[in-house]
């Protein structure tokens, strides 16, 4: 993996800005939708099988974290958990950059090697993070 610290070039997508503004404008959605009163959205896959799927819990885990329920937010779903410390970070970092003109970082799998590893890394924590919800399913009945 190779990183980078530059200056944005001309032209160049900013994906600070893009992917901060995702990440505020989703948070307000979800504050607004909840704020409304309206209904949770239904797991298709759980109503249809009975088991949680990968993202079981994922909206209770962002509820607890939210207000601050680390512990909580990790029994819920661990992987979205790790997402959201993850998100926090990336939005912290889009804020400072976007403020500061600072240069920006960039990440590049440059082998093969590299992206098969990471493709492999991604699966298993999705894998894992599966095995974990099946084993504690009755927290979703």
């Amino acid at each position: 993996m190779q990183v980078t610290r530059r200056a944005l070039r001309p032209g160049e997508v900013d994906h600070e800005l893009i992917w901060l503004s995702v990440s505020l404008g989703s948070l307000a959605f979800a504050v607004a939708w909840f704020a409304l009163g309206l209904p949770w959205p239904d797991c298709w896959f759980h109503d249809l099988t009975g088991l949680p799927c990968v993202t079981c819990g994922a909206t209770r885990a962002t509820i607890e974290f939210s207000h601050a329920h680390f512990v909580a937010a990790i029994k819920w779903n661990p992987l979205v958990f790790v997402f959201l410390c993850a998100l926090t970070a990336y939005d912290v970092y889009a804020f400072a950059v976007l403020a500061t003109r600072a240069p920006r970082l960039r990440f590049m799998l440059v082998s093969a090697f590299a992206r098969k590893y990471a493709r492999l890394f991604v699966i298993a924590a999705l894998a894992l993070n599966w095995i974990y919800l099946l084993s504690h399913r009755q927290a979703f009945a």
